[in-house]
């Protein structure tokens, strides 16, 4: 299965990061969000999951764009991408109705996801350099 050419453009990616950060400025200016599981700390996941997510497109715009090239700088990019994206986002929950925001376990969360972001976004990059790769049969 081949797939579009504009997968490996950073591009893509830059505009995956700023759909992103969109997505989490409106999320963050709800006043309740309703979460779909019950059990201490979901949040925690949640923050996790959704911050390696913008990690990862961040580090493909980064990478496919031939910059971060060595392994420890991309990780550390990615890491500080989403400490500083979710630091902005739990001072803008400070300023909303309903949120506490301020919460610096939620912070660490982002910045793990930040963290799997990072490999998430090196396995990613490997397969759509096998994709360009693959020569179609005739």
């Amino acid at each position: 299965m081949q797939f579009p050419r504009f997968f490996s453009s950073p591009w893509f990616w830059r505009f995956l990061v700023l759909l992103w950060f969109g997505t989490l400025y409106w999320l963050s200016s709800q006043s309740h969000l309703p979460s779909p599981a019950k059990f201490e700390g979901v949040d925690k996941v949640e923050h996790a999951i959704f911050f390696s997510a913008g990690g990862m497109c961040f580090l493909l715009s980064l990478r496919l764009a031939g910059r971060a090239r060595a392994t420890a700088i991309a990780i550390l990019a990615s890491v500080l991408f989403c400490g500083a994206v979710g630091g902005f986002d739990e001072w803008h929950q400070t300023y909303t109705p309903g949120r506490s925001g301020g919460d610096v376990w939620d912070w660490a969360a982002d910045m793990c996801g930040g963290f799997i972001g990072a490999f998430l976004a090196m396995g990613v990059q490997k397969w759509l350099g096998m994709q360009r790769t693959k020569q179609p049969l005739p």
